[in-house]
């Protein structure tokens, strides 16, 4: 794939992860400048010895654990096994602090909401309580003031979730049509029988 087919391939999957129809500017801001990071950057080397530049090793997990629900592993690993974590991290890094405080201000209202839900920070919550609650955020009829920061950052950590599993050459490869453009009409959680959640969507493309 050369590097233009590349850069436009991560263009249009940034968009297709966006998600919002009036997003915020510090969503605008990070989603832009993950499409830079995909476009231009290197994928995350697997080093025994890195650790995060912003999040703390609560947040970290966080990251990964959502990451992989928005994009688990079937046949191809999932976000958290091409370390999309390591990538948000980094993306962060560059951000302005602003816009970093959104994201971390978004981590902390998932443990809030999680709480108030299931009566635990949402790393304890199971599988499909985790579900249920990035349904509720997922939903573009969700207009409830409540729920606005929970679906600004899903959005948001969507869209770099994206950004990062597609800086890698198999994910491109084996996953992207670069007719169309992979996405979820909604959040289906995941497709893990075990874990209670739907099947995973298959990949569609455009009209």
């Amino acid at each position: 794939m050369s590097p233009l087919d590349r850069r436009e391939a991560l263009r249009r999957l940034g968009r297709a992860g966006l998600g919002a129809a009036s997003a915020p500017l510090w969503f605008e801001s990070l989603a832009a400048l993950a499409q830079e990071h995909a476009a231009h950057g290197a994928p995350p080397a697997p080093a025994a010895d890195w650790a995060p530049k912003v999040l703390d090793a609560h947040q970290d997990e966080m990251v990964a654990a959502l990451s992989e629900l928005i994009i688990p592993e079937t046949d191809t690993p999932g976000a958290k096994a091409v370390l999309v974590n390591r990538f948000v991290d980094a993306v962060l890094d560059d951000a302005d602090e602003a816009d970093r405080k959104s994201f971390l201000r978004g981590l902390e209202w998932m443990d809030a909401r999680s709480r108030e839900l299931f009566g635990d920070e949402f790393l304890k919550a199971s599988p499909d309580q985790k579900t249920a609650l990035l349904t509720i955020l997922s939903s573009g009829k969700n207009t409830a003031l409540e729920d606005q920061i929970g679906v600004e950052f899903f959005a948001a950590i969507k869209a770099m979730t994206i950004q990062g599993y597609y800086t890698t050459e198999v994910a491109l490869r084996q996953e992207l049509h670069l007719d169309g453009q992979l996405f979820h009409a909604e959040f289906r959680g995941c497709g893990h029988p075990e874990h209670g959640g739907a099947p995973a969507a298959p990949p569609r493309k455009a009209p």
